[in-house]
């Protein structure tokens, strides 16, 4: 096994992609609905507009697992004066590959993104298999945070 990392590329995408959808549906998701287009749409735009950067490991050719970082901003507030917050997502490791450090080097490499895009904090909403990196990681729980499903 000799893993290497590097940021994805347009030409990744199709990979990607479905890598996100799986970890979807491992994390419970049932719906039926086509995300592929949607994703698509999504990482063609802002890996453009820079709004968002994802590493990747690699073995030999194989993608084996992800990460990413979407930037947003909003009115500065006393926890994150900048108002740059960078939302974590499409962490992912193939089962193979889990318990390796892996999963923690890339989530090293998309922190040092955020904070060199100037963000202030970085929030994720965890699966239950990735609460213990996070919290190893330094990443506190936030009971504040809500949603409304439009």
């Amino acid at each position: 096994m000799n893993i290497t990392y590097r940021k994805l590329t347009e030409n990744d995408l199709d990979i990607f992609i479905n890598m996100r959808i799986t970890q979807l549906r491992e994390e419970g998701a049932t719906d039926n609905y086509d995300l592929y287009p949607d994703l698509k749409n999504y990482y063609l735009s802002h890996i453009k507009d820079g709004t968002f950067v994802s590493w990747l490991a690699i073995d030999g050719d194989t993608i084996i697992a992800t990460s990413g970082m979407s930037f947003v901003e909003k009115p500065p507030y006393f926890g994150c004066h900048s108002g740059k917050i960078g939302l974590l997502s499409s962490m992912y490791t193939k089962p193979d590959y889990r318990r390796k450090g892996i999963a923690k080097e890339l989530l090293d490499r998309v922190i040092k993104e955020a904070k060199d895009y100037g963000c202030g904090t970085v929030q994720i909403t965890a699966s239950d298999m990735g609460v213990k990196l996070y919290s190893d990681f330094g990443f506190s729980y936030n009971s504040n945070f809500m949603q409304y499903k439009l």
